[in-house]
């Protein structure tokens, strides 16, 4: 005789059980910074030397998503404020790298990023969508102390 379980109807009723990837890939806020700056900077190095300029911006946007998609909710924060930042950085260590002179590689960072500014606007805002989605709420705190006091004739008071 085969006997079959049944699950009972409190298990029904919580909805289906979160499945955690095992041996997947979590990113701590600095880990996914320090992973974007890599990309940046790996992605702009080749654009240098191949002339491929769109492959840059290409991986930038990749690298946005994939290392918010990997990072802990508790470094959210700190990945959502990195990606122009990273790109920045990328451009100057780039640049440095491979300009002959200081003046051209100060032209080249302004070149670059005014280019890729499209893409860095697409990276960002692709970031900050999938965090929302995950979960980071931004913390708006100083705006709910600014409730609290109004303005009365030359002096803030404080509302009672």
């Amino acid at each position: 005789m085969t006997q079959t379980r049944v699950a009972d109807r409190n298990a029904r009723a919580q909805g289906p059980s979160r499945q955690t990837r095992s041996g997947s890939i979590t990113l701590t806020g600095r880990g996914a910074a320090v992973a974007l700056f890599a990309a940046c900077f790996l992605g702009l190095l080749i654009a240098a030397w191949t002339g491929w300029d769109l492959l840059a911006d290409a991986l930038f946007v990749m690298a946005c998503g994939l290392v918010t998609c990997y990072t802990r909710v508790s470094g959210l924060r700190g990945v959502v404020v990195c990606p122009p930042l990273t790109f920045l950085a990328g451009s100057v260590l780039a640049q440095v790298i491979t300009a002959a002179d200081a003046f051209s590689a100060a032209a080249g960072i302004l070149v670059t990023l005014g280019t890729s500014a499209p893409w860095l606007f697409t990276g960002t805002g692709l970031t900050v969508v999938i965090a929302l989605g995950r979960g980071w709420r931004p913390e708006l705190a100083v705006l709910a102390n600014l409730r609290d006091i109004r303005p009365r004739g030359h002096r803030w008071v404080e509302r009672r």
